[in-house]
């Protein structure tokens, strides 16, 4: 839960981003909707001033939000920032499996289920180690795999354009290499995305040094197909039959 001052900060950058391109699609951000806001108990005139300022849960932000962190996992550890007195704690959006970034967005596996949380607070903790944003510890029970074939992407969009150390852009050109080679092995390019979108892939900033280019790289676990993607002399051997659904086996 965000202060006052917090949830002001945040609408006033986000508002200050929005009018930079107002007309874009999709918008630069999410502005809040007062038609579609949840105000729990809140009532009457207090929930529809609440309501013209809400948040919207889509982003992360420096209380926490909408992570999407596959690695945690049963075990993990949470650290979050507290910016308000008796502020409360929810939780949701839970994924049986999704890639880093979740790049398509609505395309983790989502899932019902329940959260068993043990709660401690540590007093003056944002002083004490110097947080503003929430940190995280992972569990033994992460997704691990011993084998990757890993796919580079750098700041050159589709269209050729060169963009500066844009690890958003170069993220994106290491999916769209990763799904153009899986369609070599008789994957659709939707099926491909999806996979990329629900299959535990590692998503990582290799390199921001070098300018104009950032280099980002996916990294897709060769285990959980039932057959050899790893490129041959020979050449890809088509393995999906076309027209049947996406063939990942474990």
């Amino acid at each position: 839960m965000p202060s006052k001052s917090l949830l002001a900060t945040w609408n006033a950058r986000e508002k200050a981003l929005f009018d930079t391109n107002p007309e874009r699609v999709p918008a630069l951000c999410a502005l809040p909707s007062p038609e579609t806001a949840h105000m729990g108990r809140m009532k009457g005139d207090a929930a529809k001033a609440a309501a013209m300022e809400g948040a919207r849960t889509v982003p992360p932000r420096e209380h926490g939000g909408n992570c999407d962190i596959k690695n945690l996992t049963k075990g993990s550890k949470c650290f979050f920032p507290v910016y308000q007195k008796g502020g409360g704690l929810s939780m949701g959006d839970i994924h049986f499996s999704q890639g880093d970034g979740e790049i398509t967005f609505c395309g983790a596996i989502e899932m019902a289920g329940y959260l068993d949380l043990r709660v401690q607070v540590i007093k003056e903790g944002m002083t004490k180690y110097g947080i503003k944003n929430p940190v995280f510890q992972s569990s033994p029970l992460e997704p691990k795999y011993s084998s990757y074939l890993i796919f580079e992407g750098i700041s050159v969009d589709e269209s050729g354009k060169q963009h500066y150390l844009d690890v958003h852009v170069a993220y994106r050109m290491a999916c769209l290499n990763a799904i153009e080679y899986l369609k070599k092995f008789g994957y659709t390019g939707v099926q491909a995305y999806a996979i990329l979108g629900t299959a535990p892939v590692e998503g990582r900033i290799s390199g921001i040094v070098d300018i104009p280019n950032a280099c980002a790289t996916l990294a897709i676990p060769t285990e959980i197909f039932d057959f050899d993607i790893t490129p041959a002399s020979a050449g890809p051997k088509r393995s999906v039959p076309a027209g049947t659904d996406l063939a990942v086996a474990k």
